[in-house]
Protein backbone atom coordinates (compact mmCIF):
# COMPACT_ATOMS: atom_id res chain seq x y z
CA UNK A 1 0.00 0.00 0.00
CA UNK A 2 1.04 3.67 -0.75
CA UNK A 3 2.37 4.33 2.43
CA UNK A 4 1.37 8.39 2.18
CA UNK A 5 -2.26 7.94 1.17
CA UNK A 6 -2.97 5.37 4.25
CA UNK A 7 -1.74 8.50 6.69
CA UNK A 8 -3.90 10.63 4.60
CA UNK A 9 -6.89 8.02 5.44
CA UNK A 10 -6.51 7.80 9.40
CA UNK A 11 -5.55 11.72 9.88
CA UNK A 12 -8.69 12.72 7.23
CA UNK A 13 -11.27 11.64 9.79
CA UNK A 14 -10.13 13.74 12.56
CA UNK A 15 -9.50 16.31 10.84
CA UNK A 16 -12.66 16.88 8.83
CA UNK A 17 -12.65 20.18 7.57
CA UNK A 18 -15.62 22.25 6.23
CA UNK A 19 -14.88 22.76 2.85
CA UNK A 20 -17.80 24.55 1.21
CA UNK A 21 -17.94 28.54 0.74
CA UNK A 22 -21.39 28.50 1.86
CA UNK A 23 -20.32 26.19 4.85
CA UNK A 24 -18.05 28.97 6.28
CA UNK A 25 -19.82 30.13 9.22
CA UNK A 26 -21.67 26.97 10.07
CA UNK A 27 -20.23 24.42 12.80
CA UNK A 28 -21.73 21.63 11.28
CA UNK A 29 -22.70 18.41 14.01
CA UNK A 30 -20.27 16.30 14.94
CA UNK A 31 -17.16 17.28 13.14
CA UNK A 32 -14.21 18.98 15.21
CA UNK A 33 -14.15 22.74 15.19
CA UNK A 34 -11.20 23.79 13.29
CA UNK A 35 -10.47 26.81 15.28
CA UNK A 36 -9.88 24.39 17.74
CA UNK A 37 -6.79 22.66 15.64
CA UNK A 38 -4.18 25.12 16.70
CA UNK A 39 -1.25 22.65 18.36
CA UNK A 40 1.86 22.33 15.89
CA UNK A 41 0.82 18.78 15.92
CA UNK A 42 -2.36 19.57 14.07
CA UNK A 43 -1.02 20.62 11.44
CA UNK A 44 -0.44 17.41 9.43
CA UNK A 45 -4.03 17.09 9.12
CA UNK A 46 -4.75 20.25 7.54
CA UNK A 47 -2.28 19.74 4.72
CA UNK A 48 -3.25 16.00 4.17
CA UNK A 49 -6.92 16.86 4.19
CA UNK A 50 -5.84 19.19 1.49
CA UNK A 51 -4.43 15.68 -0.49
CA UNK A 52 -7.09 13.38 0.14
CA UNK A 53 -9.72 16.46 -1.99
CA UNK A 54 -8.06 15.55 -4.71
CA UNK A 55 -9.03 12.18 -4.21
CA UNK A 56 -12.05 12.37 -2.90
CA UNK A 57 -13.89 13.61 -5.88
CA UNK A 58 -17.14 11.77 -7.01
CA UNK A 59 -16.86 9.93 -10.37
CA UNK A 60 -15.85 11.38 -13.47
CA UNK A 61 -15.96 14.98 -12.86
CA UNK A 62 -12.31 15.61 -11.73
CA UNK A 63 -9.80 18.63 -12.57
CA UNK A 64 -7.13 16.19 -12.03
CA UNK A 65 -8.22 13.09 -14.66
CA UNK A 66 -9.29 15.65 -17.49
CA UNK A 67 -9.79 13.00 -20.15
CA UNK A 68 -12.85 14.10 -21.08
CA UNK A 69 -11.99 17.68 -21.30
CA UNK A 70 -8.78 17.65 -22.95
CA UNK A 71 -9.23 14.29 -25.02
CA UNK A 72 -12.58 14.09 -26.35
CA UNK A 73 -12.84 17.79 -27.05
CA UNK A 74 -9.50 17.25 -29.06
CA UNK A 75 -8.94 15.21 -32.26
CA UNK A 76 -7.63 12.87 -29.45
CA UNK A 77 -10.33 10.36 -28.49
CA UNK A 78 -14.50 9.83 -28.90
CA UNK A 79 -16.94 9.92 -25.41
CA UNK A 80 -17.32 6.30 -25.90
CA UNK A 81 -20.16 4.38 -23.83
CA UNK A 82 -23.62 3.26 -24.54
CA UNK A 83 -24.36 6.14 -27.32
CA UNK A 84 -24.62 9.79 -27.72
CA UNK A 85 -26.96 10.36 -24.74
CA UNK A 86 -24.63 8.47 -22.44
CA UNK A 87 -22.84 11.26 -20.30
CA UNK A 88 -25.40 13.86 -19.91
CA UNK A 89 -23.19 16.52 -21.78
CA UNK A 90 -20.47 15.57 -22.63
CA UNK A 91 -21.06 14.45 -26.86
CA UNK A 92 -22.30 18.44 -27.05
CA UNK A 93 -18.63 19.17 -25.52
CA UNK A 94 -16.94 17.04 -28.59
CA UNK A 95 -19.17 17.50 -31.29
CA UNK A 96 -18.66 21.56 -29.96
CA UNK A 97 -23.10 22.16 -30.40
CA UNK A 98 -25.29 22.96 -27.89
CA UNK A 99 -22.68 23.17 -25.09
CA UNK A 100 -24.12 25.44 -22.46
CA UNK A 101 -23.65 26.93 -19.14
CA UNK A 102 -26.06 24.68 -17.19
CA UNK A 103 -25.69 20.56 -16.14
CA UNK A 104 -22.89 18.92 -13.69
CA UNK A 105 -20.41 18.07 -16.51
CA UNK A 106 -19.66 22.03 -15.83
CA UNK A 107 -20.79 22.53 -12.67
CA UNK A 108 -19.52 20.10 -10.74
CA UNK A 109 -15.41 20.24 -12.11
CA UNK A 110 -16.13 23.97 -10.80
CA UNK A 111 -17.62 23.16 -7.35
CA UNK A 112 -15.35 20.41 -6.79
CA UNK A 113 -12.14 22.35 -7.44
CA UNK A 114 -12.86 25.25 -5.31
CA UNK A 115 -13.43 23.01 -2.17
CA UNK A 116 -10.20 21.72 -3.19
CA UNK A 117 -8.97 25.51 -3.16
CA UNK A 118 -10.58 26.03 0.03
CA UNK A 119 -8.77 23.19 2.05
CA UNK A 120 -5.41 24.51 1.12
CA UNK A 121 -6.27 27.79 1.93
CA UNK A 122 -7.23 26.93 5.26
CA UNK A 123 -4.26 24.62 6.12
CA UNK A 124 -2.35 28.13 4.67
CA UNK A 125 -3.65 30.29 7.28
CA UNK A 126 -2.92 27.73 10.03
CA UNK A 127 0.48 27.33 9.50
CA UNK A 128 0.89 30.74 9.21
CA UNK A 129 -0.55 31.16 12.61
CA UNK A 130 2.88 29.02 13.97
CA UNK A 131 6.63 29.02 13.92
CA UNK A 132 9.41 26.90 12.28
CA UNK A 133 10.92 26.42 15.46
CA UNK A 134 7.46 24.84 16.86
CA UNK A 135 6.53 22.81 13.17
CA UNK A 136 9.93 22.24 11.77
CA UNK A 137 7.72 21.04 8.60
CA UNK A 138 6.48 24.40 8.20
CA UNK A 139 7.94 25.58 4.62
CA UNK A 140 7.59 22.08 3.07
CA UNK A 141 4.02 21.74 4.18
CA UNK A 142 3.20 25.22 2.97
CA UNK A 143 4.79 24.53 -0.54
CA UNK A 144 2.66 21.47 -0.65
CA UNK A 145 -0.56 23.06 0.10
CA UNK A 146 0.42 26.61 -2.28
CA UNK A 147 1.42 23.82 -4.87
CA UNK A 148 -2.04 22.55 -5.25
CA UNK A 149 -4.16 25.18 -4.70
CA UNK A 150 -2.07 26.82 -7.89
CA UNK A 151 -2.35 23.77 -9.67
CA UNK A 152 -5.94 24.08 -9.15
CA UNK A 153 -6.32 26.91 -10.29
CA UNK A 154 -4.35 26.62 -13.19
CA UNK A 155 -6.59 23.68 -14.42
CA UNK A 156 -9.50 26.06 -14.37
CA UNK A 157 -8.24 28.64 -16.07
CA UNK A 158 -7.44 25.96 -18.66
CA UNK A 159 -11.10 25.05 -19.02
CA UNK A 160 -12.50 28.67 -18.34
CA UNK A 161 -10.06 31.31 -18.73
CA UNK A 162 -11.80 33.72 -16.56
CA UNK A 163 -11.75 32.45 -13.19
CA UNK A 164 -12.03 34.17 -9.40
CA UNK A 165 -8.47 33.74 -7.72
CA UNK A 166 -8.71 32.42 -4.22
CA UNK A 167 -6.32 32.80 -1.66
CA UNK A 168 -5.88 32.70 2.01
CA UNK A 169 -6.36 36.31 2.37
CA UNK A 170 -10.33 35.78 1.48
CA UNK A 171 -11.86 35.31 5.04
CA UNK A 172 -15.56 35.93 6.19
CA UNK A 173 -18.64 35.02 4.97
CA UNK A 174 -20.46 33.41 2.33
CA UNK A 175 -20.80 37.04 0.85
CA UNK A 176 -16.97 37.61 1.10
CA UNK A 177 -16.35 34.53 -1.34
CA UNK A 178 -19.14 35.79 -3.36
CA UNK A 179 -17.46 39.62 -4.24
CA UNK A 180 -14.45 37.76 -5.68
CA UNK A 181 -15.08 38.35 -9.52
CA UNK A 182 -14.31 35.71 -11.81
CA UNK A 183 -12.65 38.34 -14.02
CA UNK A 184 -11.35 41.88 -13.53
CA UNK A 185 -12.49 44.12 -15.90
CA UNK A 186 -10.17 47.00 -15.45
CA UNK A 187 -7.39 44.31 -17.35
CA UNK A 188 -7.01 44.32 -20.71
CA UNK A 189 -6.22 40.51 -20.92
CA UNK A 190 -5.67 37.16 -19.21
CA UNK A 191 -2.62 37.84 -18.25
CA UNK A 192 -3.09 38.99 -14.48
CA UNK A 193 -4.56 35.51 -13.90
CA UNK A 194 -1.33 33.79 -15.54
CA UNK A 195 0.79 36.29 -13.10
CA UNK A 196 -0.89 35.34 -9.94
CA UNK A 197 -0.63 31.29 -11.02
CA UNK A 198 3.19 31.59 -11.66
CA UNK A 199 3.89 34.24 -8.85
CA UNK A 200 2.37 31.37 -6.54
CA UNK A 201 4.11 28.38 -8.38
CA UNK A 202 7.45 30.26 -7.61
CA UNK A 203 6.88 30.92 -4.15
CA UNK A 204 5.78 26.81 -3.52
CA UNK A 205 9.06 26.20 -5.51
CA UNK A 206 10.68 28.16 -3.09
CA UNK A 207 9.48 26.64 0.12
CA UNK A 208 9.42 22.94 -1.50
CA UNK A 209 12.71 20.70 -0.49
CA UNK A 210 14.45 19.23 -3.40
CA UNK A 211 13.25 15.57 -1.92
CA UNK A 212 10.65 14.43 0.10
CA UNK A 213 11.31 11.45 2.90
CA UNK A 214 7.46 10.22 2.00
CA UNK A 215 6.45 9.09 -1.41
CA UNK A 216 3.89 11.16 -2.92
CA UNK A 217 4.30 14.67 -1.24
CA UNK A 218 4.95 17.05 -4.14
CA UNK A 219 8.92 18.63 -4.30
CA UNK A 220 10.65 21.65 -5.68
CA UNK A 221 10.59 19.76 -8.96
CA UNK A 222 6.90 19.79 -9.70
CA UNK A 223 6.97 23.59 -8.55
CA UNK A 224 9.80 24.50 -11.28
CA UNK A 225 8.49 22.05 -13.92
CA UNK A 226 4.88 23.98 -13.65
CA UNK A 227 6.56 27.66 -13.40
CA UNK A 228 7.44 26.60 -17.07
CA UNK A 229 4.86 25.42 -18.26
CA UNK A 230 2.55 28.35 -16.99
CA UNK A 231 4.90 30.86 -18.37
CA UNK A 232 4.77 29.23 -21.73
CA UNK A 233 0.74 29.55 -21.88
CA UNK A 234 1.50 33.33 -20.44
CA UNK A 235 4.31 33.82 -23.80
CA UNK A 236 0.98 32.90 -26.09
CA UNK A 237 -0.82 36.32 -25.61
CA UNK A 238 -4.29 35.92 -26.85
CA UNK A 239 -6.69 38.63 -27.58
CA UNK A 240 -10.81 38.82 -26.40
CA UNK A 241 -11.43 36.37 -29.05
CA UNK A 242 -9.24 33.59 -28.12
CA UNK A 243 -6.50 34.14 -30.93
CA UNK A 244 -3.09 34.26 -30.52
CA UNK A 245 -1.98 37.59 -31.30
CA UNK A 246 1.63 37.58 -29.77
CA UNK A 247 4.58 35.55 -29.21
CA UNK A 248 6.22 36.93 -25.91
CA UNK A 249 9.82 35.65 -26.39
CA UNK A 250 11.06 37.25 -22.94
CA UNK A 251 8.09 34.19 -21.38
CA UNK A 252 9.73 31.78 -22.89
CA UNK A 253 13.48 32.68 -22.33
CA UNK A 254 12.14 32.69 -18.79
CA UNK A 255 10.84 29.33 -19.24
CA UNK A 256 13.84 28.17 -20.79
CA UNK A 257 15.91 29.07 -17.68
CA UNK A 258 13.27 26.83 -15.07
CA UNK A 259 13.49 24.27 -17.93
CA UNK A 260 17.04 24.26 -17.65
CA UNK A 261 16.72 23.53 -13.91
CA UNK A 262 14.94 19.94 -14.66
CA UNK A 263 16.95 18.62 -17.57
CA UNK A 264 20.46 20.07 -16.54
CA UNK A 265 20.56 18.33 -12.96
CA UNK A 266 23.83 16.43 -12.39
CA UNK A 267 21.68 13.74 -9.92
CA UNK A 268 20.42 10.68 -11.32
CA UNK A 269 16.10 11.61 -10.12
CA UNK A 270 15.16 12.66 -13.25
CA UNK A 271 15.10 10.64 -16.57
CA UNK A 272 13.34 9.00 -19.12
CA UNK A 273 12.61 5.40 -18.07
CA UNK A 274 14.02 2.77 -20.45
CA UNK A 275 10.62 1.45 -21.19
CA UNK A 276 8.16 3.97 -22.39
CA UNK A 277 5.00 0.95 -20.90
CA UNK A 278 6.63 1.57 -16.93
CA UNK A 279 4.42 5.17 -16.59
CA UNK A 280 1.32 3.06 -16.88
CA UNK A 281 2.18 0.18 -15.38
CA UNK A 282 0.53 -0.13 -11.52
CA UNK A 283 3.96 -1.44 -10.52
CA UNK A 284 5.99 1.11 -10.90
CA UNK A 285 3.70 3.27 -9.36
CA UNK A 286 6.53 6.17 -7.39
CA UNK A 287 8.97 4.12 -8.68
CA UNK A 288 9.98 5.96 -11.76
CA UNK A 289 12.32 8.58 -12.54
CA UNK A 290 10.34 10.20 -14.85
CA UNK A 291 7.33 10.90 -12.72
CA UNK A 292 7.71 14.61 -11.01
CA UNK A 293 4.57 14.29 -9.30
CA UNK A 294 1.72 11.66 -9.21
CA UNK A 295 -1.30 11.67 -7.37
CA UNK A 296 -1.70 8.70 -5.06
CA UNK A 297 -4.53 6.67 -5.12
CA UNK A 298 -5.11 3.42 -2.92
CA UNK A 299 -7.33 0.35 -2.37
CA UNK A 300 -8.54 -1.96 0.93
CA UNK A 301 -6.94 0.82 2.82
CA UNK A 302 -9.43 0.85 5.61
CA UNK A 303 -11.72 4.00 4.62
CA UNK A 304 -15.82 3.45 4.35
CA UNK A 305 -15.51 3.71 0.32
CA UNK A 306 -13.41 1.05 0.00
CA UNK A 307 -9.91 3.17 -1.06
CA UNK A 308 -8.84 6.48 -2.27
CA UNK A 309 -9.45 4.96 -5.68
CA UNK A 310 -9.38 6.84 -9.15
CA UNK A 311 -13.06 8.25 -9.19
CA UNK A 312 -12.29 10.98 -11.95
CA UNK A 313 -11.52 7.71 -14.69
CA UNK A 314 -14.48 5.47 -13.55
CA UNK A 315 -15.98 5.51 -16.52
CA UNK A 316 -13.27 3.50 -18.98
CA UNK A 317 -13.14 0.36 -18.15
CA UNK A 318 -13.71 -1.95 -21.00
CA UNK A 319 -17.86 -3.51 -20.58
CA UNK A 320 -18.08 -6.82 -19.17
CA UNK A 321 -15.36 -8.13 -20.06
CA UNK A 322 -12.70 -10.39 -18.26
CA UNK A 323 -13.37 -8.93 -14.86
CA UNK A 324 -13.66 -5.59 -16.05
CA UNK A 325 -17.92 -4.32 -15.58
CA UNK A 326 -18.08 -0.68 -16.35
CA UNK A 327 -18.37 1.30 -18.70
CA UNK A 328 -16.85 1.40 -22.25
CA UNK A 329 -16.13 5.05 -22.29
CA UNK A 330 -12.73 7.14 -23.38
CA UNK A 331 -11.88 5.29 -26.99
CA UNK A 332 -8.75 6.40 -28.85
CA UNK A 333 -10.30 8.16 -32.44
CA UNK A 334 -9.20 6.73 -35.62
CA UNK A 335 -7.37 9.72 -36.26
CA UNK A 336 -5.35 9.09 -33.31
CA UNK A 337 -4.87 5.83 -34.70
CA UNK A 338 -3.39 6.89 -37.69
CA UNK A 339 -1.00 9.65 -36.72
CA UNK A 340 0.89 6.47 -35.01
CA UNK A 341 1.83 5.13 -38.61
CA UNK A 342 4.86 5.33 -40.45
CA UNK A 343 6.46 5.74 -43.05
CA UNK A 344 9.11 3.34 -44.91
CA UNK A 345 11.87 6.17 -43.32
CA UNK A 346 10.52 5.35 -39.81
CA UNK A 347 8.78 9.19 -39.69
CA UNK A 348 5.54 10.13 -38.96
CA UNK A 349 3.05 10.37 -42.52
CA UNK A 350 2.64 14.14 -41.69
CA UNK A 351 0.17 14.99 -44.47
CA UNK A 352 -1.38 11.60 -45.51
CA UNK A 353 -1.29 9.21 -42.24
CA UNK A 354 -5.31 9.91 -42.03
CA UNK A 355 -5.98 8.85 -45.57
CA UNK A 356 -7.42 4.86 -44.66
CA UNK A 357 -7.67 4.09 -41.29
CA UNK A 358 -8.72 0.44 -39.12
CA UNK A 359 -12.43 0.49 -40.41
CA UNK A 360 -12.27 0.38 -43.50
CA UNK A 361 -10.40 -3.15 -43.53
CA UNK A 362 -9.17 -3.90 -39.85
CA UNK A 363 -6.08 -6.62 -41.24
CA UNK A 364 -5.25 -4.87 -43.65
CA UNK A 365 -4.34 -1.67 -41.40
CA UNK A 366 -2.56 -3.66 -39.17
CA UNK A 367 -0.77 -5.86 -41.43
CA UNK A 368 0.10 -3.33 -44.02
CA UNK A 369 0.88 -0.45 -42.04
CA UNK A 370 4.71 0.30 -40.01
CA UNK A 371 3.44 1.83 -36.63
CA UNK A 372 5.39 3.91 -33.66
CA UNK A 373 5.34 1.08 -30.67
CA UNK A 374 3.67 4.05 -28.55
CA UNK A 375 0.21 2.93 -30.62
CA UNK A 376 0.46 0.03 -28.69
CA UNK A 377 0.92 1.89 -25.61
CA UNK A 378 -1.87 4.00 -25.82
CA UNK A 379 -4.56 1.39 -27.87
CA UNK A 380 -6.09 -1.54 -27.14
CA UNK A 381 -6.67 -3.10 -30.46
CA UNK A 382 -9.26 -7.19 -30.61
CA UNK A 383 -6.68 -9.52 -31.75
CA UNK A 384 -3.95 -8.01 -29.58
CA UNK A 385 -2.80 -9.02 -26.40
CA UNK A 386 -4.58 -6.10 -23.71
CA UNK A 387 -2.36 -3.90 -22.32
CA UNK A 388 1.30 -6.03 -21.49
CA UNK A 389 -0.10 -9.48 -20.75
CA UNK A 390 0.03 -11.59 -23.97
CA UNK A 391 -1.73 -14.19 -22.35
CA UNK A 392 -5.05 -11.81 -22.54
CA UNK A 393 -6.31 -11.13 -25.86
CA UNK A 394 -8.82 -8.21 -26.33
CA UNK A 395 -11.63 -9.26 -28.08
CA UNK A 396 -14.40 -7.41 -29.71
CA UNK A 397 -16.68 -8.13 -27.05
CA UNK A 398 -15.29 -6.09 -24.57
CA UNK A 399 -16.08 -2.69 -26.67
CA UNK A 400 -19.73 -1.30 -25.64
CA UNK A 401 -20.90 0.72 -28.61
CA UNK A 402 -18.09 -0.01 -31.57
CA UNK A 403 -20.99 1.47 -34.19
CA UNK A 404 -20.63 4.61 -33.06
CA UNK A 405 -16.90 4.52 -31.45
CA UNK A 406 -14.77 2.28 -33.28
CA UNK A 407 -12.59 -0.34 -31.54
CA UNK A 408 -9.50 1.76 -29.84
CA UNK A 409 -9.92 1.33 -26.70
CA UNK A 410 -7.75 3.80 -24.66
CA UNK A 411 -5.45 1.72 -21.86
CA UNK A 412 -2.82 4.10 -20.78
CA UNK A 413 -4.72 4.41 -18.14
CA UNK A 414 -6.49 1.45 -17.14
CA UNK A 415 -4.47 -1.40 -15.64
CA UNK A 416 -4.61 -5.66 -16.08
CA UNK A 417 -8.05 -6.70 -14.74
CA UNK A 418 -6.49 -9.33 -12.29
CA UNK A 419 -4.22 -6.59 -10.69
CA UNK A 420 -6.28 -6.55 -7.01
CA UNK A 421 -6.77 -2.95 -7.91
CA UNK A 422 -10.50 -3.15 -9.07
CA UNK A 423 -13.01 -1.49 -7.15
CA UNK A 424 -16.96 -2.17 -8.17
CA UNK A 425 -19.93 0.05 -6.73
CA UNK A 426 -21.74 0.87 -9.65
CA UNK A 427 -18.74 2.04 -11.53
CA UNK A 428 -15.42 0.41 -12.49
CA UNK A 429 -12.70 2.29 -10.52
CA UNK A 430 -9.10 1.31 -10.17
CA UNK A 431 -6.45 2.27 -7.84
CA UNK A 432 -3.63 3.04 -10.23
CA UNK A 433 -1.73 6.34 -9.68
CA UNK A 434 -1.98 9.09 -11.99
CA UNK A 435 0.89 10.76 -13.44
CA UNK A 436 -0.04 14.68 -13.65
CA UNK A 437 3.76 15.29 -14.57
CA UNK A 438 6.25 13.84 -16.62
CA UNK A 439 9.97 14.32 -17.68
CA UNK A 440 9.16 13.03 -21.20
CA UNK A 441 6.85 16.07 -21.08
CA UNK A 442 9.37 18.58 -19.64
CA UNK A 443 11.55 17.48 -22.75
CA UNK A 444 9.52 18.76 -25.39
CA UNK A 445 8.22 21.60 -23.39
CA UNK A 446 11.98 22.65 -23.75
CA UNK A 447 12.15 21.41 -27.50
CA UNK A 448 9.13 24.26 -27.53
CA UNK A 449 10.54 26.85 -26.26
CA UNK A 450 13.83 26.42 -28.01
CA UNK A 451 12.51 26.21 -31.67
CA UNK A 452 9.88 29.06 -30.56
CA UNK A 453 13.04 30.83 -29.89
CA UNK A 454 14.42 30.34 -33.37
CA UNK A 455 17.01 27.49 -31.87
CA UNK A 456 15.35 24.81 -33.47
CA UNK A 457 18.41 22.97 -33.95
CA UNK A 458 19.04 22.67 -30.28
CA UNK A 459 15.40 21.04 -30.33
CA UNK A 460 16.34 17.99 -32.41
CA UNK A 461 18.31 15.95 -29.62
CA UNK A 462 15.57 16.63 -27.14
CA UNK A 463 12.83 15.12 -29.83
CA UNK A 464 15.46 12.37 -31.01
CA UNK A 465 15.60 11.48 -27.30
CA UNK A 466 12.01 11.01 -27.07
CA UNK A 467 11.67 9.16 -30.24
CA UNK A 468 14.56 6.35 -29.59
CA UNK A 469 13.35 5.48 -26.11
CA UNK A 470 9.61 4.89 -27.98
CA UNK A 471 11.30 2.96 -30.78
CA UNK A 472 13.33 0.81 -27.79
CA UNK A 473 9.71 0.36 -25.55
CA UNK A 474 9.23 -3.01 -27.82
CA UNK A 475 9.99 -5.49 -25.35
CA UNK A 476 6.17 -5.86 -23.80
CA UNK A 477 4.24 -5.39 -27.22
CA UNK A 478 5.16 -9.28 -27.87
CA UNK A 479 2.25 -12.31 -28.46
CA UNK A 480 2.93 -15.34 -26.38
CA UNK A 481 5.79 -16.80 -28.79
CA UNK A 482 7.57 -13.42 -28.59
CA UNK A 483 6.67 -12.18 -31.88
CA UNK A 484 6.03 -8.43 -31.94
CA UNK A 485 2.31 -7.41 -31.83
CA UNK A 486 2.66 -4.99 -35.05
CA UNK A 487 5.76 -4.24 -37.74
CA UNK A 488 7.03 -1.13 -35.58
CA UNK A 489 9.57 0.82 -36.92
CA UNK A 490 10.60 4.25 -35.13
CA UNK A 491 14.04 6.32 -36.45
CA UNK A 492 15.50 9.41 -35.00
CA UNK A 493 14.97 12.63 -37.32
CA UNK A 494 18.35 12.64 -39.07
CA UNK A 495 19.19 16.18 -41.16
CA UNK A 496 20.38 15.73 -44.64
CA UNK A 497 19.46 11.88 -44.73
CA UNK A 498 15.35 11.54 -43.65
CA UNK A 499 14.32 15.23 -42.88
CA UNK A 500 15.20 18.66 -43.71
CA UNK A 501 15.63 20.26 -40.06
CA UNK A 502 14.80 23.33 -40.45
CA UNK A 503 11.98 25.97 -38.07
CA UNK A 504 8.77 24.92 -40.23
CA UNK A 505 9.80 21.26 -40.16
CA UNK A 506 11.21 21.27 -36.52
CA UNK A 507 8.18 22.93 -35.30
CA UNK A 508 6.03 20.11 -37.27
CA UNK A 509 8.15 17.69 -35.62
CA UNK A 510 7.08 19.01 -32.50
CA UNK A 511 3.75 19.20 -32.69
CA UNK A 512 3.54 16.03 -33.57
CA UNK A 513 5.79 14.45 -30.76
CA UNK A 514 3.54 15.80 -27.92
CA UNK A 515 0.07 14.14 -29.88
CA UNK A 516 2.28 10.59 -29.99
CA UNK A 517 3.94 10.92 -26.29
CA UNK A 518 0.89 12.59 -24.66
CA UNK A 519 -1.96 10.63 -26.90
CA UNK A 520 -5.35 10.19 -24.64
CA UNK A 521 -4.12 11.82 -21.33
CA UNK A 522 -6.13 14.86 -21.76
CA UNK A 523 -3.41 17.45 -23.05
CA UNK A 524 -4.23 17.93 -26.73
CA UNK A 525 -6.83 20.27 -26.30
CA UNK A 526 -4.87 22.40 -24.14
CA UNK A 527 -1.73 22.52 -26.23
CA UNK A 528 -3.72 23.30 -29.13
CA UNK A 529 -5.55 25.95 -27.18
CA UNK A 530 -1.96 27.30 -26.57
CA UNK A 531 -0.78 27.13 -29.93
CA UNK A 532 -4.01 28.95 -31.24
CA UNK A 533 -4.67 25.85 -33.70
CA UNK A 534 -7.81 24.75 -32.42
CA UNK A 535 -10.24 26.40 -35.44
CA UNK A 536 -7.90 24.72 -38.42
CA UNK A 537 -6.96 21.79 -36.20
CA UNK A 538 -10.67 20.55 -35.29
CA UNK A 539 -12.27 21.21 -38.13
CA UNK A 540 -10.05 19.63 -40.28
CA UNK A 541 -10.77 16.41 -38.19
CA UNK A 542 -14.38 16.96 -38.17
CA UNK A 543 -14.42 17.05 -41.67
CA UNK A 544 -12.98 13.46 -42.06
CA UNK A 545 -14.74 11.92 -39.12
CA UNK A 546 -17.84 12.85 -40.72
CA UNK A 547 -17.12 10.04 -42.73
CA UNK A 548 -16.82 7.62 -40.39
CA UNK A 549 -19.35 8.02 -38.10
CA UNK A 550 -22.98 9.78 -38.53
CA UNK A 551 -22.86 11.34 -35.18
CA UNK A 552 -20.39 13.64 -36.01
CA UNK A 553 -22.24 15.24 -38.73
CA UNK A 554 -23.14 18.87 -36.46
CA UNK A 555 -19.39 19.09 -35.40
CA UNK A 556 -17.99 22.28 -35.71
CA UNK A 557 -15.40 24.25 -33.88
CA UNK A 558 -16.55 28.16 -33.25
CA UNK A 559 -13.69 30.00 -33.49
CA UNK A 560 -13.64 33.09 -30.62
CA UNK A 561 -16.07 30.71 -28.40
CA UNK A 562 -14.96 26.76 -28.46
CA UNK A 563 -11.58 27.26 -26.98
CA UNK A 564 -12.88 27.82 -23.41
CA UNK A 565 -15.81 26.28 -21.34
CA UNK A 566 -19.16 28.52 -20.26
CA UNK A 567 -18.96 29.81 -16.85
CA UNK A 568 -21.54 27.77 -14.97
CA UNK A 569 -24.58 29.21 -14.37
CA UNK A 570 -24.89 27.56 -10.70
CA UNK A 571 -21.94 29.54 -9.96
CA UNK A 572 -22.91 32.57 -11.68
CA UNK A 573 -26.58 32.60 -9.31
CA UNK A 574 -24.03 31.85 -6.78
CA UNK A 575 -21.92 34.64 -7.32
CA UNK A 576 -24.92 37.21 -7.65
CA UNK A 577 -23.71 38.83 -10.41
CA UNK A 578 -20.00 39.24 -10.02
CA UNK A 579 -19.05 37.00 -12.85
CA UNK A 580 -19.33 37.54 -16.16
CA UNK A 581 -19.69 34.69 -18.82
CA UNK A 582 -17.02 34.10 -21.20
CA UNK A 583 -18.31 35.37 -24.64
CA UNK A 584 -20.37 33.29 -27.12
CA UNK A 585 -22.38 31.46 -24.66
Amino acid sequence: MKRFIVKILLLFPVFAIVSCVDSLNIAPKQVLDESLLTKPEDMEGFVTAAYAKMTDIPSFDSPYSPWWSGSLRSDDSYKGGGGTWDGDGWHDMEVFVNVNPNGWPLDAPWYQAYQVIQRCNTAIQKLQDITEEEFPMKDARLGEVLFIRTFTHFRLKQFFKYVPYIDEEVIGTSADFEAIPNRIQEEPDDQYLWERIVTDFKKAENLLPDIQSEKGRIDKNAATAMIANTLMYMAYEQDERHSVVNLDKAKLTEALEYLNKLTDQENDKLGLQKDFAENFDLAFDNQTKESIWEIQYSIDDGSSTGGKINRGEGLNHPFEWEGFQCCGFHHISYSMGNAFKTDADGLPLFDTYNESSYMDDEEAFLKNNTFDPRFSHTIAVPGLPWKYDPELIFEKKGVRNAAEYGYFKSIKELPEPDCNCLLYDGWQFNSMNKKMIRYDEVLLWKAEVLIQLDRWDESLPLINQVRERAANSTDRLVFQDGSPTLNYHVERYKPGENCIWDKEFAWKALQWEMRLEMAGEGRRFFDLQRWGTLDKTMNEYFETEKSRFSWMAPARFTSGRDEYLPIPQPQINWAKGNYLQNRGY
